[in-house]
């Protein structure tokens, strides 16, 4: 089926009190995968493409592979660009066909960032694509973003009320003690901030940084409004564990496909897990 925009997926996500999954693809068999594990759980999913997947694979090549598998699949699929720092960059992502785009001017003052937010979304309505927005600073790496520790700053919920009321952006990513890359020790979320948040604004709220958050933990933000969860390292460390056991197991081995493989095997099983977690499993042909 055609892709579908981010706010199609929020307004049934929100209906049925789940969240919706969105893993980031580098190349084909990572978008196999996904989309796989999402047919087979019968489930909404998002495609994310950050900078520097884009810088990778070509942004032709992401979306040619993502509307490819959306048209032979029956579920709906979003493909959304992951943190958009660079205006021309995110024009590109909405002239060139994807249905949703994220804009971070989280490192920008607050009236500043509502300002270029509002200037995406003049280009995005025209075109049928939603946007997502960010306060707050999410600390870690994710390709060619980099937030350090000491830089990260948990969202205000004054702000983040202020924000959606000056913008009307279709979901809203917070800063509440996520991380991006790998976890050193247990993340702890400060939900007295999201369920702030969650009270101020009925923006579908996204949490960026999700993988390896304990699912309990996880569970307690779909409770309190997070309507989008992204996933990344987990993925990747699927990936490389999946080729590395091909190769110890065959280390002769010169094809590629017997090497690919099995790593998109390992992603699928844990994207299915994190479908199953996130509650939107059996929600795919029904939206």
């Amino acid at each position: 089926m055609p892709l579908v925009n981010l706010k199609y997926l929020m307004d049934r996500a929100e209906e049925g009190k789940y969240a919706v999954g969105a893993f980031n693809c580098n190349n084909m068999e990572i978008v196999q995968a996904i989309v796989e594990a999402a047919v087979e759980e019968n489930s909404p999913v998002i495609i994310q493409a950050s900078q520097g997947a884009i810088k990778y694979a070509g942004l032709d090549y992401i979306v040619a592979l993502v509307k490819t598998a959306a048209d032979n699949a029956d579920i709906p699929i979003c493909l959304h660009l992951d943190h958009g720092t660079d205006f021309n960059q995110v024009k590109d992502c909405i002239d060139r066909g994807f249905s949703s785009v994220m804009y971070d001017g989280s490192k920008h003052p607050l009236e500043e960032n509502i300002r270029i937010t509002n200037e995406v979304l003049a280009l995005a309505r025209a075109k049928n694509v939603s946007v997502e927005g960010e306060l707050g600073k999410i600390g870690g790496t994710e390709d060619d973003v980099h937030v350090d520790e000491k830089d990260a700053m948990y969202t205000k919920p004054e702000e983040a009320k202020y924000y959606v009321d000056k913008t009307g952006v279709d979901a809203l990513a917070i800063a509440i003690g996520t991380a991006h890359g790998q976890y050193k020790g247990e993340p702890k979320l400060r939900y007295d901030i999201l369920e702030e948040i969650e009270k101020l604004i009925d923006t579908p709220i996204v949490l960026h940084g999700s993988s390896g958050v304990p699912d309990e933990s996880i569970r307690k933000a779909i409770e309190r409004g997070v309507r989008k969860i992204n996933i990344d390292t987990n993925i990747r460390e699927a990936f490389v564990k999946g080729v590395h056991q091909a190769i110890e197991a065959n280390p002769e081995e010169i094809d590629p496909r017997k090497i690919l493989g099995p790593a998109k095997e390992k992603m699928k099983n844990i994207i299915k897990e994190k479908i199953r977690l996130f509650g939107s499993s059996g929600k795919g042909k029904q939206v």
